[in-house]
């Protein structure tokens, strides 16, 4: 899997880049917002110092083949305003996962479909994948849009699946199957 492929991806109005501990301060900007961190399954970073670690963290999950991640670029003023990731990978299947999380001044202005879309054409037209999913907790109606806009179904709703600050939230599983066009 050529990483540098999904790390040159673009959009109208974003692109993708790798991911460097150079930018830990712009990435720690969204990264340790509690209402961005929420429901994203990151642990909220509480300084630079542990942005950096888990960037790093993230760029060894990368070399090693488990998960590819990029910074989300908007062009017009070249600022990293979130994170997209395939992960998961299961190769027997042909499958994998995806997420994405956004700064909150960049949340409900397209950047996240257009994100979803590049991701899911790279993964169907690049790594020939039959199908991507993603979990998105019940309460984020943000994310679920953004999926919906993007053609993936819901395929099913797991009670009481996420605890998050004292209170449970239920999964919504997303997936979307490549539909060849022979």
């Amino acid at each position: 899997m050529d990483i540098r492929l999904f790390h040159s991806l673009e959009s109208v109005n974003i692109y993708f880049k790798s991911l460097s501990t150079n930018d830990a301060k712009e990435i720690h900007n969204y990264a340790s917002d509690e209402e961005v961190s929420r429901f994203i399954g990151w642990s909220l970073m509480n300084d630079l110092n542990e942005t950096s670690e888990y960037i790093e963290t993230m760029v060894k999950r990368e070399v090693e083949g488990t998960h590819l991640y990029a910074s989300i670029v908007r062009k017009l003023t070249q600022e990293i305003i979130g994170t997209a990731m395939i992960f998961n990978f299961d190769k027997e299947a042909n499958q994998a996962e995806i997420g994405y999380v956004f700064h909150r001044d960049h949340w409900g202005k397209g950047y996240g479909t257009e994100c979803v879309a590049l991701m899911s054409d790279f993964a169907f037209e690049t790594l020939h994948l039959h199908k991507l999913h993603a979990s998105v907790v019940d309460a984020n109606r943000g994310s679920a849009r953004i999926l919906e806009k993007n053609g993936y179904v819901l395929e099913g709703e797991l009670k009481d699946h996420y605890y998050i600050e004292e209170k449970y939230y239920n999964a919504l599983h997303y997936g979307k199957i490549q539909t060849k066009i022979d």
